[in-house]
């Protein structure tokens, strides 16, 4: 069958670059194509993730990673890119070719650290040649594969990012594929900021990302544990995570931190991890660590109180008719 278009509609027209038509019709998705049209149609604009989800039908999450992925391969490229703060959703088409040579020296790189979020644009030919000139990158593209599938385009430029540019070793690599498996947290982005943090703490043989991804499993499970015991739909934030590190370091248990919460609840009938604290490092100080123990030191306490209430009844009740008498 063949097609002819509709010249009709044509009054108002927008150009796409031709690399996009030559190279990725096959590479890009459906999500990325719409989102490069939607981008190229409002070019100037500032458009946010939120705003290109409701006219493109994508999630913002989808659009984000789409935008990324059109910086990767040099058909977008962020305005005012001097600036330390860049509105991601603001782009304009470049005009430079896609086979454009990239600069790949990594002891240079090395010289000259790369900020966390830059990374290597390799064309598909330029990462099949870095496969075949190199059997550690092959041997962690199988590995990679194995474990995520069939790797995608965005998926194979970190890969050798993070191989080549971050210094990280094969294994190294491996490891925090697995560990971000195992929190079912597999989009590329957040693996890079593991990496480039391992990278900067110089984690870079299997001992020590072992040892890294044990305390990272053991936060993510405590985090898991606070969340279920305070009812929590949202993860903690930055602020609360700092609580949540010294509750975990202190060796709260799960029944103290809990009724720590329902005391908060009854208390302010609301969640809050600076009243949560108080009411710990209260029952610390008092030596209390179970939930009998704060308990029994509140049936203690009330009886105390009781029984002085009832000593001082008799001379409240004389000091407020006292006080009547000599009022009038």
């Amino acid at each position: 069958m063949e097609y002819k278009t509709n010249s009709g509609i044509w009054g108002t027209m927008f150009g796409v670059p031709c690399v996009v038509a030559d190279n990725f019709l096959k590479l890009a998705s459906a999500d990325q194509l719409k989102v490069l049209l939607y981008l190229l149609r409002y070019s100037g604009k500032n458009c946010s993730d939120e705003e290109i989800s409701l006219n493109t039908g994508v999630s913002p999450q989808q659009a984000a990673d789409a935008m990324l992925f059109w910086q990767q391969v040099n058909v977008l490229t962020p305005q005012n890119t001097a600036r330390e703060e860049v509105p991601v959703a603001s782009m304009s088409v470049i005009e430079e070719p896609l086979n454009k040579p990239v600069a790949r020296n990594v002891q240079d790189q090395a010289a000259n650290k790369l900020p966390e979020r830059q990374r290597q644009n390799l064309t598909p030919s330029e990462i099949s040649r870095t496969i075949s000139g190199s059997n550690d990158i092959a041997e962690l593209f199988k590995v990679a594969e194995t474990a995520l599938g069939k790797l995608s385009y965005t998926q194979q430029n970190s890969l050798i990012w993070m191989h080549n540019y971050l210094g990280l070793k094969r294994e190294v690599i491996v490891t925090l594929i697995y560990y971000c498996i195992s929190i079912e947290k597999t989009n590329c982005g957040y693996i890079e900021k593991i990496a480039y943090s391992w990278a900067e703490n110089d984690i870079n043989t299997l001992t020590a990302a072992q040892e890294e991804v044990d305390k990272l499993t053991a936060s993510h499970d405590y985090t898991g544990k606070i969340m279920k015991l305070f009812e929590m739909n949202r993860k903690p934030t930055s602020k609360q995570t700092v609580f949540l590190t010294q509750w975990r370091k202190a060796g709260y248990s799960d029944e103290l931190l809990r009724l720590a919460y329902e005391r908060t609840i009854e208390s302010i009938d609301k969640l809050s991890f600076e009243y949560i604290n108080g009411i710990l490092q209260n029952w610390q100080e008092q030596g209390l660590t179970t939930k009998a123990a704060v308990a029994e030191s509140e049936n203690s306490f009330r009886q105390q109180k009781n029984a002085s209430d009832s000593q001082s009844g008799v001379s409240s009740d004389i000091d407020k008719y006292n006080f009547i008498i000599n009022k009038f």
